[in-house]
C-alpha cells in the first residue's frame, strides 16, 4: 500500500517591512497561488494600518485567507492558527492551486509546519494558584521553583518571562514529568508538508529605513483615528492585540501620556527590535533559503517552479 506524500506549500517568511505582501502577490500571480496569512496581527478586523495589512487594492485579485477573522477581544493562538490554516490549505490544494504561507509570526509558521508540543493541557485551577504564587513571591522564585523541577527547561528562560515559568511548572504539577522531555520527544520534526521556505534578506540599515517610513507612512494614512475608533468600539488597551506594537504607544498618547513626537519615536524603536526578533528566529531555520527581494526576484520564481 503507498503512502500519500504531504501536500506542497511555500512559505515566505522574514522581518517586518521586507517585503513579503508584495513578493507574495507577485508569486501567486506566476503560480495560480492563493495567499494563507501568517501574521498574528492581521487576523483582527479594524486593525489594518497598523498591521500593515494589504489592502484590497495591493491584492490584484489575489485570494487572501486568514485575514479579519477575529476581533481584537478573541484569542487566537497559534494552535487556532495551525488548525485553521491546515484546513485552508486543504481546501486550496484540492482546486489544484498552489499555497503561499506569507507572515512574520514564527511560531505561527512553526506550528503549522511541525505542529505544536504534545504537552498536557493546563487546568485552570493549577495555573490560577501559580499566578497567585507568583503575585506573592515574585518571578525569581518562580523561576528557581521551575529550575529544581525542569533545569533544562529553566535555563534558557529570562525571570521576566512569567508566562513561560508557570507553563513549565503547570505542566510538571500536572504530570510529574518536566514539560522539557515532551519538547525532546516531539522535537518540532514531524513532517505534515513538504514545504519551501524563503526569507527575505534586507541589510539591517535599509530594513531600520523602510521601516522608519513605513512608520510615518501609517501615521499619515491615518493610524490615530484607526485606534481611536477601536477604543471607542470598546476595545480597550489592556487587550493583548491592543498590546501589540503600534497600538499600544498609540493608546498611551491618546491618553495624554506622551506627544505625538514620542509616539513616533517609540513605535519605530519598537518595530526595529521586533524586526531583530524575528530575524534570530528565523536565522535558527536551516531550511530557510536567504533572497534579496525584487533584486533576485527571477532567481526566487526559479525555487518556486522547480519545486512545485
Amino acid at each position: 500500500m503507498t503512502s500519500t506524500a504531504p501536500p506542497k506549500i511555500l512559505v515566505i517568511c522574514g522581518p517586518t517591512a521586507s517585503g513579503k505582501s508584495e513578493l507574495a502577490v507577485r508569486l501567486a500571480q506566476e503560480l495560480e497561488g492563493e495567499i494563507v496569512n501568517a501574521d498574528s496581527m492581521q487576523i483582527y478586523r479594524g486593525m489594518d494600518i497598523g498591521t500593515a495589512k494589504p489592502a484590497y487594492g495591493e491584492r490584484d485579485g489575489i485570494p487572501h485567507h486568514l485575514l479579519d477573522v477575529a476581533d481584537p477581544d478573541q484569542p487566537f493562538s497559534a494552535a487556532d492558527f495551525s488548525a485553521a490554516a491546515s484546513h485552508i490549505i486543504s481546501d486550496i490544494t484540492g482546486r489544484a492551486k498552489r499555497p503561499i504561507v506569507v507572515g512574520g509570526t514564527g511560531l505561527y509558521i512553526r506550528a503549522l509546519l511541525h505542529g505544536l508540543v504534545d504537552s498536557p493541557s493546563g487546568a485552570g485551577e493549577v495555573r490560577r494558584e501559580l499566578q497567585a504564587e507568583a503575585q506573592e513571591r515574585g518571578n525569581q522564585a518562580m523561576l528557581e521553583q521551575l529550575r529544581t523541577v525542569d533545569p533544562e527547561l529553566a535555563s534558557g528562560i529570562h525571570p521576566n518571562n512569567l508566562v513561560r515559568i508557570i507553563r513549565g511548572l503547570e505542566v510538571y504539577r500536572l504530570t510529574g514529568i518536566p514539560l522539557s522531555h515532551f519538547q525532546r520527544e516531539h522535537g518540532f520534526s514531524q513532517q505534515r508538508y513538504r514545504c519551501l521556505q524563503i526569507g527575505i534578506h534586507v541589510e539591517r540599515q535599509e530594513l531600520y529605513d523602510r521601516i522608519e517610513k513605513r512608520v510615518e507612512r501609517m501615521l499619515s494614512m491615518g493610524l490615530l483615528d484607526e485606534v481611536q475608533e477601536l477604543l471607542m468600539n470598546g476595545f480597550g488597551p489592556e487587550l493583548k492585540a491592543m498590546r501589540s506594537i503600534g497600538y499600544r504607544e498609540t493608546c498611551s498618547f491618546l491618553a495624554g501620556e506622551q506627544s505625538l513626537e514620542e509616539t513616533t519615536l517609540l513605535i519605530k524603536r519598537n518595530s526595529r527590535r521586533y524586526a531583530k526578533r524575528q530575524s534570530t528566529w528565523f536565522n535558527a531555520d536551516p531550511n530557510i533559503i536567504w533572497l534579496e527581494y525584487p533584486e533576485k526576484f527571477a532567481t526566487i520564481l526559479r525555487h518556486c517552479i522547480e519545486f512545485f
